[in-house]
C-alpha cells in the first residue's frame, strides 16, 4: 500500500528543532472536529434511522437487526492493523491523511448499499415472513456492515492517531473537548435533517401503541418509505465525505510531530523498524494496557447499550413517530455536546482526567434510572429531559476517558495503541448493540408490559457502569508510561542485536 515518498508531500518536521514547529491553533482544532461531526451524522444513519426502520417499520427481530448492524463493530480487530500500517506505511508521503480519505470514501458509499439491502429484507418479510430468502438478505446485510466497519476502521484509527501526532499534554484536553464536541454537533444536525426528510405518514401515536402484528400483515409501505429515505442516504454521505477531506487537508503536513517523536524515542524512521509483532510487544508490556482495555470495554458496552433500543422505546412506549424518535438523538446530542465542551476547559483542570471519568460514571448510572422513570411517567418531555442529562453525563465520561486514552499512548507506536483503544471501543459498541437487542427480546419474553422490557436494558446498563467504575480505580498512568518506555528500549535494543 505504500508508495514512493514525495518530498513535497512528506511532513517537514526537522529532527533538531522540535520546539520550533507550529503549535496547533483553535481554528485548526475546530477544523479537525469536522471529521468527527461527519462520523456523528453517519452513526445517526446507522444506529438511528436504519435501526428504527428495521425494528419498528419492517418488524425485523431486534436481535437480528442489532446483530447485522453490529457487524461493523465486530471487524474492529482490523483497527490494530490499520493503526500499525499508518505508523509504518505512508501512502503518498502521509502516515494518516491518505488512510482517512480512502476509508471515508468507502464507508460513505457503502451506507447506501446497506439501505438497499434492508429494503429487500423488508420486502421478503412482507411476502413470506422469515423464509430462507429473508435469512439470506439478513446475512448479506451483515456482510455489508462488515465492509462498512473495515472502511471506518481504516479512516477513524489513523485520524485518532493524528490527534496524538499534532498535540501535546498542554493542549490535548482542549483538542479532545473540541473534536468530540463536534461529534455531537454532527448528531444534532443529522437528527434535525433526518427528522425533516423522514416526516412521512406512518403508524405512530395511538396507532402504534395499539398496533397488533397478529391482525396486521403489513406495517409499512416500503415504496413510500424508499422515496423519503433514499435521498437521505445519498445527500448526507456525500456531505460527510467532503467534511472528512476538509477536516484533514494540510494538517498532517504542517503540524504532525510523529517523525520527531519517533526519533526522540530512539526509533528510526525506516518503515520496517517497528513491525506489527514488535508493536504488539510494546502494546502488551504493561498490565495497565489490559486494565484500561477492560475499563473501556465495560464502560462502552454499558454506556451505549440503549443505542439499539432508544428509538423503538420512544415509538413503542411513548407513541412517537419516526421523525420524533430520530429527534431524540438531538436531545442526547445537545447534552453530550455541553458535557464534552465544558469538560476539557472546566472539569479536567479541577478534577483531573481520572476524577472527571469517575464523575461521568456516577452521573450516567443515575441517568439510567431517570430513563426508566420517564417510561413510568409516560411523559415524552420527561424522556427528552432525561436524555439531555444522560448526554451531559456521557459527555463528561467520554471526555475524561478519551483524555486517559491519549495519555496511555506511546508516541512511537501511536497508531497501534490507538488501534487497541479503538478495538476495545468498537468491540464494545458491537456487543452493546447486540446485548441491547438481546436483552430487549428477553425482556419482552419475560414481561408482557413493553416498559418493563425496556427498563431491563437500562437497569443492566447501570450495573455495568458501576463495574467500570471499579476497574477505573486500578488504572495507573505513571506505571504505564514507565513500562512502555522500557518496552520500546528493549525492542530497539533487540533490533540492534539482530
Amino acid at each position: 500500500m505504500s508508495s514512493s515518498k514525495s518530498p513535497d508531500l512528506e511532513p517537514p518536521l526537522p529532527a533538531s528543532e522540535p520546539e520550533r514547529g507550529p503549535t496547533i491553533t483553535l481554528p485548526v482544532m475546530f477544523r479537525l472536529g469536522l471529521f468527527q461531526m461527519g462520523l456523528g451524522t453517519m452513526s445517526l444513519l446507522t444506529l438511528g434511522v436504519l435501526n428504527r426502520i428495521m425494528i419498528d417499520e419492517l418488524k425485523v427481530t431486534a436481535f437480528i437487526a442489532a446483530g447485522a448492524i453490529a457487524m461493523y463493530q465486530f471487524v474492529s480487530p482490523a483497527r490494530l492493523w490499520f493503526g500499525q500500517l499508518s505508523d509504518t506505511k505512508p501512502i503518498l508521503g502521509y502516515h494518516r491523511t491518505s488512510y482517512v480519505w480512502i476509508g471515508a470514501a468507502i464507508f460513505t458509499s457503502i451506507s447506501f448499499v446497506a439501505l438497499q439491502v434492508i429494503w429487500r429484507l423488508g420486502e421478503s418479510l412482507q411476502t413470506s415472513g422469515w423464509s430462507p430468502i429473508s435469512y439470506t438478505w439478513a446475512a448479506i446485510l451483515a456482510a455489508v456492515f462488515a465492509v462498512y466497519g473495515l472502511a471506518l476502521s481504516a479512516s477513524s484509527t489513523p485520524f485518532a492517531a493524528l490527534l496524538v501526532d499534532v498535540s501535546d499534554e498542554a493542549n490535548r484536553s482542549k483538542l479532545v473537548s473540541i473534536v468530540w464536541s463536534m461529534l455531537m454537533v454532527g448528531i444534532v444536525i443529522g437528527a434535525n435533517i433526518s427528522s425533516t426528510i423522514l416526516n412521512t405518514p406512518e403508524i405512530c401515536g395511538s396507532d402504534i401503541l395499539n398496533f397488533n402484528p397478529a391482525l396486521n400483515a403489513r406495517v409499512a409501505d416500503i415504496p413510500q418509505l424508499q422515496q423519503s429515505v433514499n435521498p437521505l442516504f445519498v445527500i448526507v454521505p456525500a456531505a460527510v465525505f467532503g467534511l472528512c477531506c476538509l477536516a484533514t487537508a494540510g494538517v498532517e503536513k504542517k503540524y504532525s510531530r510523529f517523525h520527531q517523536r519517533s526519533r526522540d524515542s530512539g526509533a528510526s524512521l525506516r518503515e520496517d523498524k517497528i513491525g506489527f509483532g514488535r508493536a504488539i510487544k510494546i502494546l502488551t508490556a504493561s498490565r495497565q494496557t489490559g486494565l484500561f482495555f477492560s475499563f473501556l470495554l465495560v464502560m462502552t458496552i454499558s454506556l451505549f447499550m440503549q443505542d439499539a433500543v432508544l428509538e423503538p422505546y420512544g415509538g413503542e412506549v411513548f407513541g412517537l413517530c419516526l421523525a420524533d424518535t430520530t429527534l431524540l438523538n438531538a436531545f442526547f446530542g445537545v447534552g453530550t455536546l455541553l458535557g464534552i465542551a465544558g469538560t476539557g476547559f472546566l472539569i479536567v483542570p479541577r478534577l483531573g482526567k481520572r476524577g472527571t471519568t469517575r464523575l461521568g460514571c456516577i452521573a450516567a448510572a443515575i441517568c439510567f434510572g431517570l430513563l426508566i422513570l420517564s417510561g413510568f411517567s409516560g411523559s415524552a418531555n420527561f424522556l427528552r429531559g432525561s436524555l439531555v442529562l444522560f448526554g451531559l453525563s456521557s459527555g463528561i465520561l467520554t471526555a475524561g476517558a478519551i483524555g486517559l486514552m491519549l495519555d496511555l499512548t506511546a508516541a512511537a507506536t501511536a497508531g497501534t495503541f490507538i488501534g487497541a483503544w479503538g478495538l476495545a471501543q468498537a468491540m464494545a459498541r458491537g456487543l452493546s448493540t447486540v446485548f441491547g437487542g438481546g436483552i430487549l427480546d428477553l425482556g419482552r419474553h419475560l414481561f408482557e408490559i413493553p416498559l418493563l422490557a425496556y427498563s431491563s436494558v437500562f437497569g443492566v446498563q447501570a450495573l455495568g457502569i458501576i463495574t467500570a467504575l471499579l476497574l477505573l480505580r486500578r488504572v495507573n498512568i505513571k506505571e504505564f508510561q514507565d513500562n512502555t518506555k522500557q518496552a520500546i528500549a528493549a525492542v530497539l535494543s533487540s533490533e540492534i542485536e539482530d
